[in-house]
């Protein structure tokens, strides 16, 4: 093991051994946690994947009755590499929540009004209010990782926001909202098949762009930065929680039921309402359904 590999197993084991006992046996997790970990990572079977994917959507479900009911508060980040499988993991944490609670925020590159504002200043305008989940597929960690990593900010701002994050997340959670932070973890190996599957795949190639190819030739900085950036604002009040996502299924699963597991929540689903019948409609007639334009069926009613 080189010199550079121990000062990274270092970081790992600090921060799986300071996680406040979520994974039972950091030294057992070390090495499927580094990244560039390569090893053969069966996917977990479809039926045992929708069977407990629908069990923990029903949860989420009740936590967001809970979370609207008592005012709560949850921040939920998301990061990892590019086609770590954030977006699907934010696909199915959200999809059976009601909108109107639960939020995704994707900023996109910050406008010259914004580069002129207290870094942190853009993200907060999206936080959540009494009853709301708000979820940030990426975050302010984009200058510890992107933003270090392509130049696209000083060394100081860099240092800076080392000194300045977990000052800040302090100040969240001692607000009273509750701050999830989720690493997804990938080796070099998958995010490449993800690469060319999104290029053989014309209705995702969409989701590959030039900056991905660039951070893909930058594997070993991208690492530096992670590994940096985990020693620096791992805190007891918000810290970091790594997914293994070289199996997609898994991640999302696993990464569902931690949230679930954070969330102090009780089951509040509100008693069926009972259906009143409804009153008479008096005699309105409604106009002649040729008086309508309709959208042309191209799916034909069939007999059976």
């Amino acid at each position: 093991m080189s010199k550079n590999q121990k000062h990274d197993s270092t970081v790992v084991l600090d921060a799986l051994n300071s996680s406040g006992g979520d994974i039972d046996h950091p030294q057992e997790k070390l090495l499927e946690l580094q990244e560039g970990f390569s090893g053969d990572h069966k996917q977990l079977d479809k039926k045992t994947y929708e069977k407990e994917l629908a069990k923990l959507q029903s949860e989420l479900v009740k936590m967001q009755y809970w979370v609207k009911a008592t005012g709560y508060r949850l921040i939920v980040l998301f990061e990892g590499r590019d086609a770590a499988g954030k977006g699907g993991s934010i696909k199915r944490l959200t999809e059976p929540m009601n909108p109107r609670g639960c939020r995704v925020v994707a900023l996109g590159t910050p406008s010259d009004q914004q580069k002129t504002q207290w870094y942190f200043q853009r993200y907060v305008e999206h936080f959540p209010s009494a009853g709301e989940i708000v979820i940030f597929d990426r975050s302010w960690y984009n200058r510890a990782g992107v933003e270090r990593v392509m130049g696209f900010a000083t060394q100081e701002q860099v240092e800076q926001f080392y000194v300045t994050c977990p000052q800040f997340e302090r100040m969240i959670v001692q607000d009273g909202i509750l701050l999830l932070k989720y690493w997804f973890s990938i080796n070099d190996e998958v995010q490449e098949q993800r690469f060319q599957d999104r290029i053989d795949n014309e209705e995702r190639r969409w989701k590959l762009s030039p900056m991905d190819i660039e951070s893909r030739n930058r594997w070993v900085e991208y690492s530096k930065a992670k590994d940096i950036m985990f020693s620096k604002t791992h805190i007891p009040e918000a810290p970091w929680f790594t997914v293994e996502a070289n199996d997609k299924r898994r991640a999302r699963l696993n990464c569902l039921r931690h949230v679930l597991s954070k969330v102090p929540y009780e089951d509040m689903t509100p008693p069926p309402i009972d259906m009143p019948a409804r009153p008479e409609q008096g005699d309105y007639r409604r106009p002649p359904f040729n008086e309508q334009f309709f959208v042309p069926n191209h799916y034909p009613y069939k007999d059976k």
